[in-house]
């Protein structure tokens, strides 16, 4: 598998993920967990390198679920589910887009740390 990486508006570089979500019952399951939103204290986020950053970042990625086999990364800051820009949502506004009942798979487009990294290490080569 190749990773695409594409830059943000912010000058961050991206990768998009799909999760297919897991059925048991009538729920369905993504396997994490996430933190932040313009409604919270970005102070209290472990992944704001500032602390004034109150983007929707993944806090928890349960082991074997359909996130971790998708490649989604504790710490992964979330921009878009499904093409819906998530920079500036509140906390339950981001949980109620990831968690429609009529979606099976969620699209998402991240950008994280190591990914800057990862291609700045590839551009010194």
């Amino acid at each position: 598998m190749i990773d695409v990486f594409e830059m943000s508006s912010e000058g961050k570089y991206t990768q998009r993920i799909e999760i297919h979500k897991l059925r048991d019952g009538d729920n369905l399951i993504l396997g994490f967990s996430i933190g932040g939103g313009i409604d919270q204290d970005p102070g209290q986020n472990p992944f704001s390198e500032d602390k004034t950053d109150k983007g929707i970042y993944v806090t928890r990625v349960s082991k074997g679920g359909p996130a971790e086999v998708a490649g989604l990364m504790m710490g992964d800051k979330i921009m878009q589910v499904n093409g819906w820009d998530m920079t500036m949502v509140t906390h339950d506004q981001a949980r109620k887009r990831l968690t429609k009942k009529n979606e099976d798979v969620v699209r998402l487009l991240v950008t994280r740390k190591s990914l800057e990294d990862a291609v700045r290490h590839s551009m010194t080569r």
